[in-house]
Formats: C-alpha cells, structure tokens, sequence
C-alpha cells in the first residue's frame, strides 16, 4: 500500500521543499500501540534472556494482547558495564543472545551440558560475572562441535557480511589474546593496522576468529527467524542505534578516518553532555566524536552501511540523542567531568537527505529528549520524523519541554517512561509533593493503587499516532524492575520478566484498553 509519506515527500522534493516524513497512512491516522521489552529482560533457563522458545511466547503474548510494536534495546555485544549503548560494534550482535537450546538440538551441545552450568540463581536479575563465565564456554564448545566451515549458509553468510565481520572476528580476536585491554594499549604494529601485523594476527588466531563469525551467524541466523515471526503475527520490531560507538569497538580501531582521532589514536575530544539541574559536572560518555567533515565528503557511506543494516535487523529506527546531529558536546580528551566541554554544529538535515536519497524512504523514531533548542525543532521538523513525548516528564517541574498531553502532535511517539526511567510506579511514589499534587489534578487520580493504568490511559487516548508502554508499567511494577540510571554502574540492565507475569487477564486488558481508544480493531 502506497503511504502518505511517499505521496508528501515526493510532491514536496520535486517542489524543492522539505521531506515530510510522517506515520500515517492513506485511509487517515494509523493509530497504534506496542510495549517497550528489552530481549534481556525475558525469562529463560540459562540466566538472560535469549532468542529461545520464550522469546516466541513473548510475540504470542503481544498478539494475544493485540500489540502492533516490539521496541528492544540496541542488539550488540556489550563489555565492561554491560551498557547495550557501549558495543564492541554497531554491527554485530550480542552472542548472549543465542538459543543454547537449538544447540543442543543440532547435537552440538547436551541439554545436560546447558543444564549444568551456573547462570545465577536469581530468575528476577541478570547476574552477568556467571553469565560471561559461562556462555562463552558452551558456544567455544558448539564451535568445536559443529563443523561449521563446511556449511553453505555460514559461507554464504560470511561472504555477504565480510565488510564488517573480518574486522569485528580479527579485532574480537586480538583482544582476547591481550587479555582483553582496549586497541589503544595494544602492541603498535597491530594497534595500528600495520599489513604485516594484521596478516599475522590473521594467520595465528584462525581458529579464534572463526569462531566469532561462528557466533554472528548463530545470532543473525536466529534473530532474523524471530523478528520473520514477529512479523507474521503482525508485529514490528522497533530497533534503537546508538549515535555514537563506543572507543573499545572494531568500528574506532578499523575505521580511524571516521572519528575525530589524533594519529597515535587517542581522541582528540570526546562525547557527553553539559552539566544541568541533575548532574552538576555533566555527563562524561567517553564515547569518540566523529569527523563530520570526512563524513561529508564519503557521502556518508559508512552512515548509510549502518543504517541500511538496522533495516535489516528492525521494521522502526529509533536513533538516539538525534540533537548530537544539530549540535554535538565536545569535551576535551582527559577531563574528569563534562564541565570544560563546548558544542560544535553537527551535520544537520544532510544526513537524512542521503539516507532518503540512497535507502528511500523508511521509519525513524528521532529521540529529542533533554534540552531541546530551537536548531534541534527545526532540524527534526525538516526530517519529517516524530520526536518522543515522555509522560512522567510532564508531571516533573525539572523537566523543561512540552510534554504535557495536550501539547501532543499527531506525529509523535508518547512513552510512560523509556529505558532510562523509573517505573510509573517507582517514579509516583517518589515524585515531588508540589509535581504529585499536579499529577493528581490533571490526571484525577483518586487512589495511588492503579496510578500506572492512568498514566497508561493517558498516552493511549492522546492524539498520537504511536504509543509503546514499558511492560513494567502494565506489570505495576516498582523501582526494582528499573532497567537503567544513567551515570550509574552496577545495577543496571538485569531486571527480567517471570513467564507467570504475562497472563491472559493482563493480555485482555491491554487489548481492551487499545480497542478502547482506537489502536487495535475490535
């Protein structure tokens, strides 16, 4: 079906306007609901969540509860912090992921094998330490097992994805062998990609580097058979990519043109954001700026390599910190805070005009949270792309923006509260008197019991064409389900779902609410 996106863009192009790309479709508004789930946070037997048979429960759960969207975290394998927003590459996939199970049934490893490994004994929390300890050592041992040089679709998948892999298994490789220590402390013939060194790195760990193009065809092979699924039943994934990459990544060491580096590799600035009203020295990211002009110049290629893939892995992008495209926060490499930092103008709308030159038109979510200046409207209103309206920020005094309801545009995507929230729950119980007192005015909360189904109410009767819940929110659960705190380690990232949670009351009453407010056809 032809959409209005198409129809709008074009006429305006050819008129040398602005793109307009909107999330409606010819017959008038396509109201929609989905839920907010990060594949760590499903229930499984062997400590996180996985691509598994509980993964495919979960898409039933969500057609039962007649949900049109899946919104996940970033997919890739993450190290110290287990960030999902710190990968060691923005193409590769997260090997925690893999279904042990379908392992075991290609007879490369025993249930009794999985079984037997300690993953934790907590069903509610990701206990990572065993995790790392453990999962690597079952897929080495599947590897080993497997024979996988020999198959077909591994070649096949090898051969189609080599731009980013050879890298990815080299870099992965080399790492392990230095115990583990970033590019930067490597020797400095392979630290910086001397021929002779990469050949002989090559040669050496063989082995190790086919076994992690091992892994990436497990995780695409399995994650691609999910997300067909999910799509059959009706369902899209909403996938989020990361501005930035992370230092300690194959994307930095392979791809030093990109990045504002100096020659001996060390940045020359680095990401983050300024101090404000919840952080008084700023929030230092440490990730590596890119060199806009490079970019520029390539027409930006590796962009459009990037994105492309998202389009291969979701339906929906949601591209974080898209202001860092407008203007980015510079802070000089060294520095132990934010606080010395300055901003630089980004790329601006050029970015998108490529991206719908080269992939046409396609489905991006623009997360314009924070403090929002008058470029960053202009720029996300050039793109066409709805921002995200969160509902707990309307109701917290700290929070500049307009983020109250009746603000709402059509083309918008309203949350109760994303990854980086509290719960509603855990959010109301500790929500300023003066902001409470509001929250219960506007909202005629009468009763602190169901607080989550008013909220939850609220976004799904707003004007909006998207609304995603976090299933946390649905679930009433308290501040122990949080997912993230930003510029906090430790305790973040490890909340799961118990299956016995998602029952056929709570997918009734979820199909009911989205019925009711014109989201999911009766």
């Amino acid at each position: 079906m032809e959409t209005l996106c198409g129809i709008l863009n074009d006429g305006i192009m050819a008129a040398g306007g602005k793109p307009a790309c909107v999330f409606f479709e010819e017959e008038g508004s396509m109201r929609r609901c989905g839920v907010l789930m990060p594949v760590s946070s499903l229930w499984s037997p062997y400590g996180i969540g996985a691509f598994s048979k509980e993964a495919y429960e979960f898409v039933d759960f969500l057609e039962q509860a007649g949900q049109s969207l899946w919104q996940i975290l970033p997919l890739g394998p993450t190290g110290y912090g287990d960030s999902p927003y710190q990968s060691f590459s923005t193409f590769a996939g997260n090997p925690y992921y893999i279904d042990l199970k379908a392992l075991a049934d290609r007879g490369w490893l025993t249930e009794k094998e999985c079984g037997d490994c300690d993953f934790g004994d907590c069903p509610d929390f990701i206990e990572y330490d065993k995790i790392y300890k453990q999962r690597f050592r079952l897929l080495r041992k599947a590897y080993e097992n497997s024979d996988i040089s020999r198959d077909g679709d591994f070649i096949r998948f090898c051969d189609k994805n080599a731009d980013w892999l050879e890298d990815y298994a080299l870099y992965m490789a080399i790492k392990k062998s230095f115990g583990g220590v970033g590019w930067l402390t490597w020797e400095e013939d392979i630290r910086l990609r001397k021929r002779e060194a990469l050949q002989y790195y090559r040669e050496k760990y063989s082995d190790e580097i086919g076994f992690y193009r091992f892994e990436q065809y497990l995780f695409q092979s399995q994650w691609f058979a999910l997300k067909e699924y999910a799509n059959k039943k009706g369902i899209r994934i909403i996938g989020d990519i990361p501005i930035y990459v992370a230092f300690d990544s194959a994307d930095v060491w392979a791809g030093r043109k990109l990045f504002q580096l100096k020659e001996d590799g060390t940045p020359k600035a680095v990401a983050g954001c300024p101090p404000d009203f919840f952080s008084a020295t700023g929030q230092l990211w440490g990730n590596p700026l890119y060199d806009w002009d490079y970019h520029r110049e390539t027409d930006y290629d590796w962009w459009m390599k990037r994105i492309g893939y998202c389009y291969e892995l979701y339906d929906i992008v949601r591209i974080d910190h898209f202001r860092g495209f407008d203007e980015y926060y510079s802070i000089p490499y060294g520095d132990s805070t934010a606080e010395f930092g300055h901003w630089e103008k980004g790329p601006g709308i050029s970015v998108f005009e490529t991206m719908r030159r080269k992939l046409g038109e396609r489905e991006v979510i623009a997360e314009d949270l924070g403090f929002v200046t008058d470029t960053v409207r202009e720029l996300v209103e050039k793109s066409g792309f709805p921002g995200m309206k969160i509902l707990q920020f309307a109701f917290d005094s700290r929070e500049e923006g307009d983020y109250m309801p009746y603000h709402y545009p059509v083309n918008c995507v309203v949350y109760t509260g994303t990854h980086d929230n509290d719960t509603i729950m855990g959010w109301y119980d500790t929500l300023e008197r003066k902001d409470k007192a509001t929250a219960k005015k506007y909202l005629d909360i009468r009763s602190g019991k169901n607080v989550h189904l008013v909220f939850i109410r609220e976004a799904l009767k707003s004007v909006a064409d998207t609304v995603v819940i976090p299933i946390q929110d649905y679930l009433a659960l308290g501040s122990e389900a949080r997912i993230n705190t930003p510029s906090t380690l430790g305790k973040n990232w490890r909340w799961r779902a118990r299956r016995e949670m998602l029952t056929e009351d709570l997918a009734k009453q979820m199909r009911d609410l989205g019925v009711l407010y014109g989201r999911i056809d009766d």
